[in-house]
């Protein structure tokens, strides 16, 4: 097989840490001061690296050569850099070797940050998290006007539906070691293509697509920046904004909480000159979100525990988001034996 790049499969064989090294060492910088990064659930390796100027950098290492024209970051970069989103500059790009070189914004997390922070400025940071995912998606017609990769790729019927197989798979088989009966199966698949189908109807704009608080690094200027943002595409008002409020939550959020969040996006949203949305019929559209998602991230959870042995990261939040999915799915009053069935994974826990 050859590579856009003009290198073989057969040759790309080094490891991630040679490749940069080599590349270290052509650009004339010190290959001994790799220092890994912990990787996400990522095919990617990220190394922090030293750069010009007595700088740091982050290299991401990807598992094969790329073509730097189509390549999803780097275009979704290109969009966000356009419509002034917060992204790390991209500083070098070697493509046949797999590798993107770019700003380093620190390791501080939003969602670290968070667990410390009072009140005050938990508000502060939660309510500049929610300007931005206006913010994205008042650049929709920006994506579509550049041609985008992010234009053409949606959350439609098939990947909201994969989405939830996924669950299916390694909630139940990799996770908890279950096989469901034939009848619960068929049943749980019924409500999750309704689901599915239900969400791909819905309008779209621009989402970030993962847009939980370990993708939003607070910079030496107390400033949010966006990471991990190459899979970006078109879907449902909502669902960023899910991401950002239910994801990787190790309790139940307050209702009120939640609305007042809900009301202060569509004011945000409004100030934009973006289409206005009914609260009513948005706090729906909200809740059929948080099943979707949540669903979704329990199978990445999921996955990475049962299969991945990365449980001691991601375990702990599987059940309190099913916990989430329950209350969403309590007031719809909908697909009950989705609901039943989660209601009896995490009654005595």
């Amino acid at each position: 097989m050859n590579h856009p790049s003009g290198i073989t499969a057969n040759a790309f064989i080094a490891t991630a840490h040679e490749r940069l090294s080599d590349y270290l060492v052509r650009a004339k910088l010190d290959a001994e001061k790799i220092l890994a990064l912990t990787p996400d659930a990522s095919t990617r390796e990220y190394f922090r690296i030293p750069w010009r100027g007595r700088k740091l950098a982050v290299a991401a290492v990807y598992p094969e050569p790329f073509d730097a024209e189509i390549h999803p970051f780097l275009d979704v970069t290109r969009l966000f850099v356009a419509a002034r989103l917060p992204v790390p500059e991209i500083l070098d790009v070697d493509a046949a070797k797999g590798i993107i070189v770019q700003e380093d914004l620190g390791d501080r997390q939003l969602r670290r940050i968070l667990e410390t922070a009072t009140e005050d400025e938990r508000e502060v940071y939660v309510e500049e998290a929610i300007s931005l995912i206006a913010n994205i998606q008042a650049a929709t017609p920006l994506a579509f006007e550049r041609n985008s990769i992010a234009s053409r790729l949606a959350f439609d019927e098939a990947k909201l539906s994969w989405e939830l197989e996924y669950f299916l798979e390694h909630y139940f088989k990799s996770y908890c070691g279950d096989t469901l009966k034939h009848a619960e199966n068929a049943e749980l698949r019924a409500e999750l293509n309704d689901l599915a189908s239900e969400l791909a109807a819905r309008p779209r704009v621009l989402c970030h697509r993962d847009f939980h608080t370990s993708n939003l690094l607070v910079d030496a200027e107390n400033r949010l920046r966006l990471i991990d943002h190459q899979d970006a595409r078109m879907g449902p008002a909502s669902y960023d904004l899910v991401s950002l409020l239910l994801d990787r939550q190790t309790g139940v959020p307050s209702l009120a909480e939640i609305r007042e969040r809900r009301l202060f996006f569509l004011e945000e949203r409004r100030q934009r000159g973006l289409d206005a949305l009914d609260p009513d019929e948005f706090g729906r559209e909200f809740r059929l979100m948080t099943v979707q998602r949540c669903l979704k991230a329990v199978g990445t959870f999921s996955y990475q525990s049962g299969v991945c042995g990365r449980g001691e990261f991601y375990a702990h939040f599987i059940n309190p988001v099913l916990k989430i999915v329950l209350q969403a799915l309590e007031w719809l009053a909908r697909f009950p034996v989705l609901r039943e069935t989660i209601r009896a994974r995490v009654a005595d826990k």
